[in-house]
């Protein structure tokens, strides 16, 4: 029996339905939710993310503006426009697209974004206040990694929970946020002994390293829940990190790549940025 297809075009096109009607109310209430997207460079796949933002944002009536620098950009131009933008009262949430050119510094980029308008949820104050079970900004694909799995049924409280992966953008977060889940979550990586044992242990299976098809079936318990995070361009076709074909035979559920995991990280940086603007609103 072929596992049942979690689908993240669905469940994003239904929050950002809800998100929509939110932003009418705001709208009249005289609150414009602004976002301000940063992208330096002209690396393809940041071009077509930051695309795909601005027409979401326009979608749910959300101001966009793009920053698009040359590659050539220096840390302290680009370091005084975040502070300029960190100023600006239309603009509620800042998104610097990742990843930046090799000579620019990343986390001093990231820390130097206010954290009341850290959309992204990657700056130090977000992530400590997830470590410690406090109000912050989560950052956008794990949230949108919980969201998939509770669409499922799947209770994640008391289930055996692998995470492949263990970047700061989804490995640690995601882990974080199963754990808040009361999830029993272990996280593998490079360095782990016997991959495929750990991950046949897992209810839930969360891979997210960049690997295509790293994940096969013989790897995957029958009847869990499988996501799959990864985006790589193989032969000129995307495929995740996940043995797909394969792996769908023996799992109970799993996202497709593209159309899984990829619009909810988008479905939840326009409610990030709708609460960064009623947050401010408030705090004002």
């Amino acid at each position: 029996m072929s596992a049942s297809l979690i689908d993240g075009k669905a469940l994003a096109a239904q929050i950002r339905g809800n998100l929509a009607e939110r932003v009418v109310g705001i709208r009249s209430a005289g609150l414009v939710p602004g976002l301000a997207v940063v992208i330096v460079g002209d690396d393809p796949a940041s071009r077509l993310y930051v695309n795909m933002k601005k027409r979401a944002c326009d979608e749910l009536g959300i101001y966009s503006r793009e920053h698009a620098l040359a590659a050539s950009t220096t840390q302290g131009e680009l370091l005084d426009l975040i502070r300029s933008l960190n100023e600006d009262s239309s603009i509620h949430g800042i998104l610097v697209q990742l990843p930046l050119p090799k000579h620019l510094d990343e986390q001093a980029v990231i820390e130097a974004i206010r954290p009341e308008k850290d959309v992204d949820g990657l700056h130090p104050q977000n992530l400590g206040a997830l470590v410690a079970g406090q109000e912050g900004f989560v950052p956008c694909t794990p949230a949108g990694i919980i969201k998939l799995i509770k669409s499922t049924g799947t209770e994640i409280q008391g289930k055996n929970c692998v995470m492949v992966g263990r970047s700061n953008i989804v490995g640690k977060p995601t882990a974080l946020l199963l754990l808040r889940e009361n999830g029993t979550v272990t996280i593998c990586h490079s360095r782990t002994v016997d991959l495929p044992a750990v991950c046949r242990q897992a209810d839930i299976l969360v891979a997210a390293v960049g690997k295509a098809a790293l994940i096969k079936r013989d790897m995957v318990k029958p009847g869990a829940v499988v996501i799959d995070v990864g985006t790589n361009r193989v032969d000129g076709k995307l495929m995740g990190d996940v043995d797909f074909e394969a792996v769908k035979e023996v799992a109970g559920y799993i996202t497709p790549v593209p159309g899984g995991v990829g619009p909810m990280t988008i479905a939840m940086l326009m409610e990030n940025t709708v609460k960064a603007a009623v947050s401010l609103q408030a705090n004002r």
